[in-house]
């Protein structure tokens, strides 16, 4: 279907020999082409690009990647989130990417911008063809019905993030309706406050299988230890117990089993991590999906999600040490594709009110706040 139906927009020609890409330079042959399929419920109307640029890594090239399209909404819905594909090799190593526009409120015959900026890897001896390839991947509308291949998981992801949207937007709604401007102007300020409070923790892949801990001192012995849980009441999945390994900074192999305890099967859960070091400090580490594909939870029934790596830990350069972890579950799919996520109550919890940072329409629309006004903000809401 992709293939069928091609909006190509040949930018600045084809790629050009990778001899003259020795050292970070704009690339004055890259090109990217656009595929829209005939039944999309958008049309592209054009590409702004800015310069791309390309630093050679060996046997392969580094693309940094900034353009915006401009896309019109030719259905009958309006349209609350777009996912793309954006692809310079389909084999290689940091070939694929993806570009994420959340929050929209775009009317039919509407049109709006989606900014791509990244880097992709792709094999400098390649040649033909365009050196970027961008796919329209998912489109959700605002009755959370959807559009595309979900190649990327689009569905899940947008629909998940739409839902706490609304969420956040019905809080400030009742807000404003309860006790006026002055409150909602809180809970603007509030979201700021977050925003530079939030402890920032960097977590990476720690290759092989020998833990260090670097920054240290001396190798610390490695352990294992029990997860510990917050239960949301009205999650649909329940996590029953979990461990994993800790060694300093590093924590390997981390399991959890968890429980359905809705009368609905389920094919996705993630559940979401707060380290908290020998200080007492807490810090949010991460996310931990369950990423077999062959992954189902019927009702009742019990599964393992498990993440065979060891992930190290750091904040401003210097090494964190585990003391311990706690989990609790942040999203579930279900079969038919309807999405749970935690509501207010949940998050207000004091324990993940130290560590969680604000939603992505909460930052957008504090954003809104301080570029507009607390009116503006108001203006907003009553969009949706």
């Amino acid at each position: 279907m992709f293939n069928d139906m091609q909006t190509r927009l040949w930018l600045l020609g084809l790629l050009g020999a990778a001899s003259l890409l020795a050292q970070d330079a704009a690339l004055p042959n890259c090109s990217v082409s656009v595929d829209v399929p005939n039944d999309a419920p958008v049309a592209l109307l054009g590409v702004s690009p800015a310069p791309c640029s390309a630093t050679a890594h060996g046997a392969a090239l580094m693309l940094d990647l900034h353009l915006a399209l401009t896309l019109k909404n030719t259905g009958v819905n309006r349209i609350h989130g777009v996912t793309l594909r954006v692809v310079s090799q389909e084999v290689a190593l940091g070939g694929v990417g993806s570009v994420y526009q959340p929050s929209l409120n775009v009317g039919p015959g509407e049109a709006f911008p989606v900014h791509i900026d990244t880097q992709l890897m792709r094999p400098a001896q390649l040649a033909g063809g365009p050196a970027v390839q961008v796919h329209l991947d998912g489109v959700l509308f605002q009755d959370l019905t959807f559009y595309g291949p979900d190649r990327l998981h689009s569905r899940r992801i947008m629909t998940a993030s739409e839902m706490e949207a609304q969420r956040d937007r019905d809080y400030l709604k009742r807000l404003l309706a309860e006790q006026g401007l002055p409150a909602l102007r809180q809970a603007m300020l509030r979201i700021q406050a977050r925003q530079d409070s939030v402890p920032r923790l960097q977590g990476r892949v720690v290759r092989g299988h020998t833990v260090t801990t670097a920054g240290l001192g001396a190798a610390a012995p490695e352990h294992e230890e029990k997860f510990a849980f917050l239960k949301f009441p009205d999650s649909p999945v329940e996590p029953v117990q979990g461990s994993l390994l800790i060694a300093g900074n590093e924590a390997r192999t981390p399991v959890i089993d968890v429980r359905n305890r809705s009368g609905k099967a389920v094919k996705y859960v993630e559940l979401g991590w707060v380290l908290t070091d020998p200080a007492g400090h807490d810090y949010m580490a991460g996310s931990m999906p369950s990423t077999d594909a062959n992954f189902s939870l019927a009702p009742g029934a019990t599964a393992r999600v498990r993440q065979d790596s060891t992930l190290g830990f750091s904040t401003s350069g210097q090494p964190v040490s585990i003391l311990k972890m706690t989990g609790f579950v942040t999203q579930v799919e279900f079969a038919d594709g309807k999405v749970w996520v935690p509501n207010r109550q949940n998050l207000e919890d004091p324990f993940l009110a130290k560590v969680l940072a604000p939603s992505i329409e909460e930052e957008r629309l504090a954003s809104v706040y301080v570029r507009k006004g607390v009116e503006a903000v108001v203006e907003e809401l009553k969009k949706f």
